[in-house]
């Protein structure tokens, strides 16, 4: 069972990482605002009809309709900020520093929580701090508009994980899930009608893009990710997912022929280590955070 679970572990993380491409292209055409809330909405309505009866509609009790609208609120800043920083910068950029939000959370925690960071998670941020500087850069202390949205965009998606971690677990998982992804999509989708050009929805390669992401990243890979955990130790969990970053390198290098610069490349390395060392101190333990690997996006 672990092998399976490792498996679709595995499985996810490349659904995810390859889903970076499918923002990629639709950063091209200029609608972040529409594929957000396109691909989000659809999303929500693919989930539906796996929503127990008793936790849907007027079922759902007030305080989860709260959280929603909170969830769905960062989700959107989050998932804003992340599609319009595609428009500026590579995939693999976006990828790799969309990651960070894993080392932004134990500092997040200590503002806001007064739970102290890992000592651990000291080095992770210096070393975080130093590739993100490398990939963004290549070392011409010049950060690029692109890679400061997606930084910026890993900060909300540091707080949208701590919510879903600390505030929503008495709530049931699918429909809490559909409820805020339909809230963050429709936010975007209003945003779009206004700002762009929803006409070019119809275009087949964005349409592509939107499927995807709907169906594979968010659907499918939200799916097989809970499954998956609870069905495997958290320190293969988080390794394997962990690995989301570096397909979408790997993908945006094969799909959309992007390549890094060699500085760029030890500079998605040493966010690779500073993401992974952040989790050190949950792997010697045994026990994973559950914050930190909560939700696909």
């Amino acid at each position: 069972m672990r092998l399976k679970a490792d498996l679709l572990l595995f499985m996810v993380a490349i659904i995810w990482g390859t889903a970076f491409v499918a923002q990629g292209i639709a950063g091209q055409y200029k609608v972040a605002y529409l594929f957000n809330g396109v691909s989000f909405m659809l999303a929500a309505f693919i989930l539906l009809p796996f929503i127990p009866k008793g936790t849907r509609g007027g079922q759902i009790p007030k305080d989860q309709w709260a959280w929603m609208l909170v969830a769905g609120l960062i989700l959107f800043a989050g998932s804003a900020l992340q599609q319009v920083g595609l428009m500026f910068t590579k995939v693999a950029n976006a990828g790799f520093l969309t990651s960070l939000y894993v080392v932004f959370i134990p500092f997040l925690l200590w503002i806001g929580f007064r739970e102290r960071p890992h000592w651990l998670d000291m080095g992770a941020v210096v070393l975080a701090g130093i590739g993100a500087f490398l990939l963004s850069t290549s070392g011409r202390y010049e950060i690029q508009r692109g890679d400061l949205l997606e930084l910026i965009g890993a900060v909300f998606w540091a707080f949208y994980f701590i919510v879903l971690g600390k505030f929503t677990s008495k709530f049931a998982s699918l429909s809490f899930a559909a409820g805020h992804f339909f809230i963050g999509g429709l936010i975007n989708f209003v945003i779009s009608l206004f700002v762009e050009d929803v006409s070019i929805l119809t275009a087949p390669p964005l349409i592509g893009s939107v499927l995807y992401r709907a169906t594979l990243s968010i659907g499918v890979g939200y799916t097989l990710q809970v499954w998956g955990q609870k069905h495997t130790p958290p320190t293969d969990a988080a390794l394997i997912l962990g690995l989301e970053s570096v397909f979408a390198a790997i993908a945006a290098w094969i799909l959309l022929d992007q390549s890094l610069a060699f500085v760029q490349t030890v500079g998605c390395v040493i966010i690779f280590v500073g993401v992974l060392i952040s989790q050190l101190k949950e792997w010697n333990s045994g026990e994973l955070d559950h914050i930190h690997l909560v939700e696909g996006r």
